[in-house]
């Protein structure tokens, strides 16, 4: 009877242990609502990014990505993404995608202009670059060096 209270007291425990590390992953994981306010840039390729991901400017997080889907007109990916609400950018800026390493990670990196007026609540980014695709790039040198006997 002993060892079954022992048991049944652990076994809450580790419940505990478990329902706790949940929400603290959980808080860490910047799900949910960013803030801020939202932004529109649409691409060629997009390659490696994806929703949650993050957005930056000079290597400094800034906001997320929300959501990306296919623009039935143009057939481009359209990316949806917050900015932090005390980062005005100016209506020039511009957006790309760039690897944060060579095995992964991608973000998107916004690149301030130098226009005077100001990107609102749910305006476009006109100026993208898209995403690099390495196995493309890998192929076109092997098969570059391979020809010029």
């Amino acid at each position: 009877m002993k060892r079954n209270i022992v048991e049944s007291v652990l076994g809450a425990l580790v419940l505990v242990v478990a329902v706790s590390f949940f929400f603290w992953a959980y808080a860490r994981a910047d799900v949910g609502d960013p803030g801020g306010y939202t932004l529109v840039a649409k691409f060629d390729r997009i390659d490696g990014l994806d929703p949650g991901g993050p957005v930056r400017i000079s290597g400094i997080r800034v906001g997320q990505i929300i959501s990306m889907d296919l623009d039935p007109v143009s057939f481009r990916a359209q990316v949806r993404f917050s900015v932090a609400n005390d980062i005005e950018l100016p209506a020039d800026s511009s957006a790309q995608i760039l690897s944060s390493s060579l095995l992964g990670g991608k973000y998107l990196a916004v690149i301030p202009g130098g226009d005077d007026l100001m990107l609102a609540d749910g305006d476009e980014v006109q100026f993208t670059q898209s995403s690099i695709n390495f196995e493309d790039l890998i192929g076109q040198f092997m098969f570059s060096q391979g020809t010029g006997e």
